[in-house]
């Protein structure tokens, strides 16, 4: 009888473990602490430093190399949550993304982050380029320009969701392209750059 009640303990330990398990991955979980770049790795190009519980990213139009601030962790199904404020020069949120130096320093998916155009859409770098390119007058409606900004990245299995400001942006439904991979911030090369993020989260599935 106290076997029987030691392996009755055991095993509502183990459900409860993994319900807590669970339940833990599927709430937001920080992916910047707002003091240092710990969990991220630079790629060369560009400058990252924290200012002000802020990243903030910078450089030159002389430098022809991507900018990049990359997570140390790959991620697979999951729904990240950034904000950024974009002041100079085209940058990007990219996810499910392969490290591949070079001048662009990875390939893969990036969500358009731009202080004029294209805000919320889908560019595939070493790929499809362009997968939605969102509508100059639809841009207006969501993106706010000299002003911090939320976007969303909904990535499961082969569906891809973005949203700016509470605005869907793109969709993908079966996309053929990459299950799983690194995020990572963009500093475009070949520009003037000066792009802010905060609140950097993820929920993992």
């Amino acid at each position: 009888m106290k076997k029987y009640f030691q392996n009755l303990f055991l095993f509502f330990t183990f459900i409860t473990s993994l319900s807590f398990d669970s339940s833990f991955k599927q709430k937001w979980q920080p992916l910047f602490d707002g003091k240092t770049l710990k969990g991220w790795h630079i790629l060369p190009g560009g400058n990252w430093k924290v200012e002000n519980g802020v990243i903030v990213g910078t450089s030159e139009r002389s430098d022809e190399r991507h900018g990049l601030l990359v997570s140390d962790k790959i991620y697979k199904d999951f729904e990240l949550s950034v904000q950024y404020l974009a002041v100079k020069g085209n940058s990007g949120l990219y996810f499910r993304a392969e490290e591949v130096g070079g001048a662009y320093g990875v390939k893969g998916f990036q969500a358009e982050i731009d202080p004029f155009h294209d805000a919320g859409g889908l560019y595939e770098t070493s790929g499809r380029d362009w997968v939605v390119k969102p509508d100059s007058n639809e841009v207006k409606k969501w993106y706010k320009p000299g002003e911090w900004n939320t976007m969303t990245v909904s990535a499961k299995g082969r569906s891809i969701v973005v949203h700016v400001n509470g605005y869907k942006t793109a969709e993908l439904q079966n996309d053929p392209g990459r299950t799983e991979g690194h995020i990572a911030l963009q500093l475009h090369g070949g520009q003037d750059m000066l792009v802010s993020f905060r609140n950097i989260k993820i929920k993992i599935y």
